[in-house]
């Protein structure tokens, strides 16, 4: 069986910079782009990742975390940005017209070898979107600043060999934590993040026996810890490995397979 494969890496995780490298041989796209052109390169560089590859930027949601290097990035490269037209019309700035792709709901993309499925999820922005990418029948999710699980997301969360999920604060150090009660139930209130809690349940029900890895993602800086979050998820991994994507640097590059041999480099 020709076994195909993804390569994937967290570039930055956190409500201070997003942005995921999902990519096989040939190519590879970003999801979001919220950390500058010049940081991006230098990570991807130091991780033996090639601007080369990426083909495309597809753009989760408008928030500035996940998008304010996106217009440098995308011009200097001339990749082609896929975003919804609720999030275009909610985004500050102006992306080149003549790079803009516009994304529709349960559409699948395609980008070389590369297959892009986009669905909406819960979340408070405008028209805001997850993604599966798939080569072959090796699938990778991202799935992060997610107020539920919906339906939709858990569907996809079942056939994935990796994901980037979103494991955003624990609930006892946001309830303890000095933010303002209105932060604190918009972060809580099910359309803002979801929690180690949340998250883990989803992971613990609907993970497939063939998930090879897991990326925690966007860990609040005040509200999570690192160890905490990776304690919790590994006392329930049973073969899956656990990571926590960084809000300061980015991780390895990680090689998933179907069926599901582990690689790493």
């Amino acid at each position: 069986m020709d076994c195909k494969h993804l390569f994937i890496a967290s570039l930055n995780s956190g409500s201070n910079g997003n942005c995921y490298y999902v990519g096989n041989n040939e190519e590879a796209i970003l999801v979001d782009a919220g950390i500058s052109c010049r940081e991006t390169e230098r990570r991807m560089l130091r991780i033996g990742l090639s601007m080369q590859k990426v083909k495309a930027i597809f753009i989760s949601h408008e928030h500035t975390d996940h998008i304010k290097g996106l217009c440098t990035l995308s011009a200097k490269y001339n990749l082609p940005v896929y975003i919804s037209v609720g999030t275009l019309a909610a985004c500050r700035f102006s992306i080149r017209q003549d790079l803009i792709r516009h994304l529709h709901n349960n559409e699948t993309i395609q980008i070389g070898s590369l297959s892009v499925t986009g669905f909406l999820k819960i979340h408070d922005a405008s028209d805001p979107y997850s993604f599966v990418i798939n080569h072959g029948e090796t699938k990778v999710g991202v799935f992060t600043d997610i107020g539920e699980a919906c339906e939709q997301l858990v569907y996809h969360f079942r056939q994935c060999h990796a994901a980037f999920l979103e494991a955003n604060y624990d609930d006892a150090l946001l309830e303890k934590s000095a933010y303002p009660y209105f932060l604190k139930r918009r972060i809580s209130g099910g359309r803002g993040h979801l929690s180690n809690k949340k998250a883990l349940e989803l992971f613990s029900t609907f993970k497939p026996a063939f998930m090879s890895h897991l990326l925690l993602s966007h860990l609040s800086k005040d509200n999570n810890c690192p160890n905490l979050v990776a304690e919790l998820f590994t006392q329930h991994a049973n073969g899956t490995e656990i990571i926590v994507a960084s809000r300061d640097e980015e991780t390895q590059v990680y090689t998933i397979f179907e069926p599901a041999a582990v690689h790493s480099f």
